[in-house]
């Protein structure tokens, strides 16, 4: 009877462990295999590009199995950023207001006495002496033109008193002006004349001539 042929089954590969595993049980074994042996020579220039090496990949691996939890907390966005209910708490939507309700067409906004902060005490403690300002005082909507540096009010005199003062200033200037026009001696000396006015020696007929006699006074 004739023999069956014989059929090979190959074995399925076993699964291989991750790299930095690989080089970590590298490392282990030779080391076991070192006290075994009980060397206590140094390693050869040779071995230390292998270790090296191990150590590089050991790295490497390490780092790539740190990522996945990385990536993950940053893609995890937690619910207060996704939640609809908890954005609506946080974020309302805007309140309208009737025009009688918002007067100001500012929101609602209640602004504090209108009052310039020059006008205020410099001498008092305040939190802000600068801005003579406290902590968490309520500001205005015309702050702008309500500050310290805002253009300055001049309080000390008003504007009747004031027109009077720049027009006798103008008075004053004119009349001392007029006084001095009046009485402004006159030249100390005479323009010279010259016989012919030098018609001849200045280029001839039609050329600009100097003062001779019979010319009118200047």
């Amino acid at each position: 009877m004739p023999e069956a042929p014989i059929t090979y089954c190959r074995k399925p590969p076993s699964p291989q462990p991750p790299l930095y595993q690989r080089a970590w049980l590298d490392s282990k074994k030779a080391a076991i295999v070192t006290e075994q042996l009980g060397a206590t020579h140094r390693e050869s220039p040779s071995m230390l590009p292998q270790r090296i090496a191990r150590a590089s990949a050991l790295r490497n691996g390490l780092a790539a199995a740190r990522r996945l939890p990385v990536a993950q907390r940053r893609a995890f966005t937690p619910a207060s950023y996704t939640d609809k209910k908890t954005l609506d708490e946080k974020y309302p939507d805007r309140q309208v207001l009737s025009e009688a309700e918002d007067p100001g067409m500012n929101g609602g906004y209640i602004n504090p006495p209108r009052i310039k902060r020059q006008f205020r005490d410099p001498y008092a403690t305040w939190w802000d002496p600068q801005e003579r300002r406290n902590f968490g005082e309520p500001v205005h909507e015309d702050n702008d033109v309500l500050g310290i540096f805002s253009p300055w009010e001049y309080t000390w005199t008003t504007t009747g008193p004031g027109l009077i003062m720049v027009g006798t200033f103008i008075a004053a200037f004119l009349g001392v002006s007029g006084v001095v026009y009046m009485n402004y001696p006159d030249k100390p000396s005479y323009p010279r004349e010259f016989e012919g006015g030098l018609e001849r020696e200045l280029g001839g007929p039609g050329a600009v001539r100097a003062r001779m006699a019979g010319d009118d006074d200047p």
